[in-house]
């Protein structure tokens, strides 16, 4: 690893190569920091708080009531479908406690992908927020969940103000469609139980499993990402490591989660970081409400925010958040998508911090590189590999090709899965342990790593490859555009064109005014052929442009159109 020139160029104070299991499981983790931070507030959700001891308490009471209430065994799967609320550590931490394996959930799933995950992962408990209790009604004579536990908003948000925001949020906003599931138990009820209930520790493994994590994966439908504890104790420390020059050392770290603690992003980056360090973890239930989202940070002067592209570009155009207390923020660490350079130009202008990119998957827990906050970092890569690990570009026969050259980013590190679950795991690896990501990159003179794009997003114009990211980069760009998304479409004369959906910042945009543009700064074949003006874009519950869904509408005028 020492001849990659990428150690040249380490932030100060990070080493190259860590101790990556200091902790023999990711409850040691949780039970050590519980102890030494007892007294700081851990988790703010809704102006609620929690210490490091609640935290602690809690999750223990819900460890007994999943061992001794329900009987549930080591090593069975267990789901959690709710967004960022105080329940979700409780559950989360309870359930790796009780031994089991947790399936994380996006709660805006359809009823078809939650059956279908479900049933791939042998759910036999579920953990759900009752707005999506129907959906769960829907498919669970389908699957082998036996127990359903059901949390609402504000169940841990104090007695008064947890049943006004249950209530307005049932009764006013009418937010729970009615569900029949009559052997549900309460999340509270739960904990009740749980606290009368004797709970027996149970013996955890490093190499265990500890999280199915579900992805598309590179190709076909979604697959369940084996991460150990092991996988997530070594992940830990390279986070940890990452950003010990920044967090920490005062004691009054604030650390921002808008990004959904089911995603693998907040869960490890923020979730046990926050562990490690001590620092408060401000939750954000609901960051599409970006007015309210402001009015939330006004509340703490942060010193990290993790987010998308999307998610800091709204920041950036909501008129109060300018007016924010900056004076501690360190930086901000964007990944799931590419940062586009308007974003993080306009983000140092507002905040004075950088916005870095990062970049990591599922199935790798997800961070393998990463910008540093120290001014070292390069705008328009996602960074260097993280400390004991490994990045390189290879081609499509497993052959590792010198810097400057594209190709398949591809990993091996101890943050990388063993597998996916229930796969023959064929055409995942090279050699075995190199882990093919999907996603096209290239290394710089400085070993710094630049994703070109994903692999099935490439636009194929009469035989030259096209970049949807370097499109959007450019088109972004235009001072009057909000948002972009670009895809190809079939065409006749050169197999694909480039088609543009763009919102607008200035209304008085012409297709014209933005084509002209695009001229003007990419070469011909690059230049959309096809602009479409939207009101919105499709986006996932992080903020992330959906490409896939465009292309989805797109073939589906087409068939009409035959």
């Amino acid at each position: 690893m020492k001849d990659f020139p990428w150690f040249k160029s380490y932030p100060e104070g990070i080493p190259q190569e860590i101790p990556l299991y200091e902790y023999n499981s990711i409850v040691e983790i949780f039970d050590k920091s519980c102890l030494k931070y007892k007294e700081k507030i851990a988790f703010e959700n809704m102006g609620a708080t929690l210490t490091y001891r609640e935290v602690d308490e809690m999750a223990r009471d819900f460890a007994a009531y999943l061992q001794k209430g329900l009987g549930l065994k080591k090593g069975e799967r267990i789901a959690i479908q709710m967004p960022n609320l105080l329940q979700f550590p409780i559950a989360f931490i309870g359930a790796l406690r009780a031994g089991l394996v947790v399936v994380n959930t996006n709660p805006l799933y359809t009823p078809r992908e939650m059956e279908h995950q479900f049933k791939d992962a042998g759910v036999v408990a579920i953990v759900i927020v009752a707005n999506f209790a129907s959906n769960l009604e829907k498919i669970i004579a389908n699957t082998k969940i036996k127990h359903v536990i059901i949390t609402q908003l504000g169940d841990l948000l104090g007695a008064f103000k947890g049943t006004l925001v249950n209530f307005v949020v049932k009764n006013v906003k009418k937010m729970v469609p009615n569900y029949h599931l009559p052997k549900a138990v309460s999340f509270k009820e739960a904990l009740k139980k749980g606290a009368s209930l004797q709970f027996d520790k149970v013996e955890v493994a490093i190499n265990d499993l500890a999280i199915l994590q579900y992805t598309g994966g590179t190709t076909g439908i979604s697959k369940g990402a084996q991460l150990s504890h092991a996988n997530i104790v070594a992940h830990n420390s390279m986070i940890t490591n990452w950003f010990k020059p920044y967090m920490g050392k005062d004691g009054n770290d604030v650390m921002i989660t808008a990004i959904p603690m089911y995603h693998i992003f907040a869960l490890t980056v923020n979730g046990l970081l926050m562990f490690s360090t001590g620092v408060k973890n401000v939750m954000i239930t609901n960051p599409r409400d970006i007015k309210g989202f402001v009015k939330e940070l006004k509340k703490h002067k942060f010193t990290i925010i993790t987010g998308v592209n999307t998610l800091f570009n709204g920041l950036l155009n909501n008129p109060d958040f300018k007016n924010l207390d900056f004076s501690k923020l360190k930086g901000a660490v964007a990944g799931a998508m590419a940062v586009q350079d308007v974003v993080a130009k306009r983000w140092r202008e507002v905040t004075g911090a950088p916005l870095v990119e990062g970049y990591g998957l599922s199935e790798t827990s997800p961070v393998l590189c990463c910008n540093p906050l120290d001014g070292k970092h390069k705008q328009g890569t996602i960074g260097i590999p993280m400390p004991s690990t490994e990045v390189a570009i290879f081609d499509e026969q497993g052959n590792k090709l010198p810097q400057g050259e594209v190709g398949e980013i591809c990993a091996q590190g101890p943050q990388v899965m063993a597998g996916y679950w229930n796969s023959d795991n064929t055409d995942v690896f090279f050699e075995d342990h190199w882990f093919r990501t999907g996603d096209i990159g290239v290394m710089d003179k400085d070993g710094f790593f630049k994703i070109v794009d994903r692999k099935k997003d490439m636009i194929k114009v009469s035989g030259f490859n096209v970049f949807p990211n370097e499109i959007e980069n450019v088109v972004a760009g235009h001072p009057k555009v909000l948002e972009v998304a670009a895809i190809g479409v079939n065409d006749t004369k050169s197999g694909e064109v480039i088609k543009i959906f763009v919102v607008k910042r200035d209304q008085s945009l012409t297709q014209e005014e933005l084509l002209q543009y695009c001229h003007e700064n990419l070469t011909n074949y690059k230049v959309p052929k096809r602009v479409e003006f939207r009101t919105e874009l499709p986006k996932t519950n992080v903020g992330k442009i959906l490409r896939r869904a465009l292309k989805e509408q797109e073939a589906t005028l087409a068939a009409k159109a035959v």
